[in-house]
């Protein structure tokens, strides 16, 4: 099986791949149908969760006026962690983004992650060729790998700008490696190995499988494993080790780590893992429920055992398959394995146990499984090849439409979280995130009803009640507004929004000097402040102007 793949690879090559005018047609195809279907995004804006702290509430993005103030941000954005993260590349593109296009039209942004996308889908179109799937079924992988409504969370959400940034430079490392694989390790190919590993590590750590990976293509194409196969990996290896390390120094720096689960213990965090695992492998084919978050479970229950015993069954095929040498059946299995199993939560590194984001990589390996399944049906078939086709047909066609509709969701932050609360009515995050949105829309009355909801589930968070109270005043609602920032500074008294606030609703009221000591305190947190220095010096006048 696996040389008449290799055989078939190598006569296709005989001919450039961007002379060969089938190869050409197939990959225009595939690119339009996966451009067409994202083509709605362009009309989205950007959303209340990652955006903001990524792009239009980031310093280091909204700062930027000029080359020199660009380049100023870029040096902060290397040296600092963002929440936990370090994706340094990731944000240095929203910073040039930001230069040249601005904040006004998101269009730019979305069309930046739709090209990355088909970036992405030309790589793994050319990488199975290589690795020795015909036309057709290289095709129905890329197609997959474009369209399958998984990937919308990936491509249409700005702030996933790392997935599409990230897996253009793994895929290309890739290509490479599998490229000089086949020719005998020609040193060339380092040359583009190397830097596009590090730009991947740069945009999201999640890279840092890709010496694994490697190690997948040498047990592809029949390179005996060994020590010395991985010594030869020792830089990738080397590289993957210390991001991996700062990514977990990071995380814990910022307190995210393990901050959501932890009354699970190490052991029972598995569990969840394990369906997460087969829920991700269900999706691959049955894209239901596809959510922003899947909150964590609050007890393990039955279905969670069930999952560990099936996932142990499952490994356990997988080394069967290894042993009667099913190579494709194996690389797939352990190429999503391995890409999906830093991001399987156990060290709980986030707000959800599963995310749709978190396949972009490593659906890969089991749409390769799919697409060698085609292929394999073709050649069995062939006289009820036009069945496969129509079957192929229908499937694309289903997933396109569900892609279309999933990303509507997406369309801005009240679509985002209505769909979140659809499913999960009392998510604290979705409730937090659309009284956010509503209040930043200057819908005031519809606001209220979701921060009561959170704050009545969560009295413990400072910013809920700073915005409750910039609400109830917009509202009039003073005495309420008043009482919630006192609330907040019993929780957090350094939290310097309280004091701003707390300056307004009384200069509203006419206590200017009191409105004038509650700036005061504010400055004192953010003597930077500029414009409220100016303001202070308005409000010193008119206490002066109206004594008590």
């Amino acid at each position: 099986m696996y040389q008449s793949q290799l055989e078939n690879e190598n006569s296709a090559t005989q001919l450039s791949f961007w002379k060969d005018k089938r190869n050409l047609l197939f990959l225009s195809a595939v690119l339009a149908l996966t451009f067409i279907v994202y083509l709605p995004c362009l009309q989205y804006g950007f959303v209340n969760w990652d955006d903001t702290v990524n792009i239009y509430k980031n310093p280091d993005i909204i700062n930027i006026s000029d080359w020199g103030s660009f380049f100023v941000s870029v040096k902060n954005i290397f040296s600092i962690h963002l929440y936990g993260n370090f994706n340094p590349l990731t944000i240095t593109t929203f910073a040039f983004e930001k230069l040249i296009f601005g904040l006004e039209n998101p269009a730019w942004w979305h069309l930046n992650n739709v090209i990355l996308h088909l970036v992405c889908v030309v790589l793994v179109f050319r990488i199975t060729l290589a690795m020795g799937l015909e036309l057709i079924p290289a095709a129905f992988c890329a197609l997959l790998f474009g369209i399958q409504p998984m990937r919308v969370e990936s491509v249409v959400w700005v702030s996933e700008r790392k997935d599409v940034l990230y897996g253009a430079f793994y895929l290309c490392a890739l290509y490479y490696y599998i490229k000089s694989v086949k020719l005998s390790f020609q040193k060339r190919y380092l040359m583009v190995i190397v830097p596009c590993f590090i730009l991947a590590l740069l945009s999201k750590i999640q890279a840092v499988t890709l010496p694994v990976s490697m190690l997948l293509v040498d047990y592809y194409f029949d390179r005996k494993l060994s020590l010395k196969l991985i010594y030869e990996k020792w830089l990738y290896f080397l590289l993957a080790f210390i991001t991996g390390i700062a990514g977990i120094y990071f995380l814990k720096d910022d307190g995210s780590l393990g901050e959501i689960n932890n009354h699970f213990s190490f052991i029972e965090r598995h569990l969840p893992a394990a369906l997460a695992y087969l829920t991700y492998l269900v999706k691959s084919v049955v894209p239901y429920k596809m959510l922003p978050l899947y909150p964590y479970p609050e007890e393990i229950s039955w279905i969670f055992y069930v999952s560990q015993v099936t996932v142990f069954f499952l490994f356990g095929a997988t080394f069967y398959f290894f042993r009667k040498k099913k190579k494709v059946l194996v690389f797939g299995i352990l190429f999503f394995t391995i890409n999906i199993k830093p991001l399987l939560q156990v060290l709980s590194a986030g707000q959800a146990f599963m995310a749709d984001r978190f396949t972009y990589m490593p659906y890969l390996g089991i749409f390769l499984l799919y697409a060698y399944g085609v292929q394999t049906i073709l050649k069995k078939y062939e006289k009820s090849n036009k069945f496969v086709y129509v079957a192929i047909f229908l499937i694309l066609g289903v997933y396109g439409y569900m892609n279309i509709e999933q990303s509507k969701i997406w369309r801005n932050s009240e679509t985002l979280w209505s769909h979140e609360l659809k499913y999960y009515p009392d998510n604290l995050s979705a409730l937090y995130n659309r009284g956010e949105f509503y209040l930043g829309e200057e819908r005031y009355r519809e606001a209220l009803p979701y921060f009561n909801r959170y704050i009545a589930s969560h009295p413990v968070d400072p910013h809920a009640f700073v915005h409750r109270s910039i609400t109830y005043a917009h509202l009039h609602m003073y005495d309420n507004a008043l009482l919630d920032l006192k609330n907040a500074e019993k929780i957090d008294p350094a939290h310097s929004e309280i004091y701003k606030n707390r300056s307004v609703i009384y200069a509203r009221l006419g206590n200017y000097d009191q409105s004038h000591w509650e700036l005061k305190k504010y400055l004192s947190f953010e003597p930077d402040d500029k414009e409220m220095w100016s303001i202070l010096a308005t409000l010193k006048r008119l206490k002066i102007n109206n004594p008590e």
